[in-house]
């Protein structure tokens, strides 16, 4: 029996350089869209807007703004709650971000590959 030239045996792709081409521009995009969420920052508020966090894509607490109304020494717990709210927000929408973003690369794969 003849083989045909170009093919691999199981079915694979006859051109395997366009799929390593294309395994590259993929790679490329994520580590494009990475560097691009981890430079972007994500603000969230709690109680109203008087207690605001900013977060970076990394991960990081930027800043933390509070109103003065909000600063009661009589009631520490609160303000501790309000922050901790509005940084697990701002947390939160950093995370959906990045899942549209790499979803959109992906096509849907979540991220990751069944290996």
């Amino acid at each position: 029996m003849a083989r045909r030239g170009g093919g691999f045996p199981g079915g694979m792709p006859a051109n395997m350089n366009n799929l390593m081409k294309q395994a590259q521009k993929m790679q490329k995009q994520m580590e494009d869209t990475t560097k691009e969420l981890q430079e972007k920052e994500y603000e969230a508020t709690a109680g109203g807007g008087v207690v605001k966090v900013v977060v970076s894509g990394n991960k990081e607490v930027k800043s933390v703004s509070l109103a003065e109304e909000v600063v009661d020494p009589d009631d520490i717990e609160m303000l501790e709650d309000l922050i901790v709210a509005a940084t697990n927000e701002a947390l939160r929408a950093m995370e959906a971000d990045a899942q549209e973003k790499m979803g959109k690369l992906t096509g849907g794969l979540g991220g990751g590959f069944p290996f």
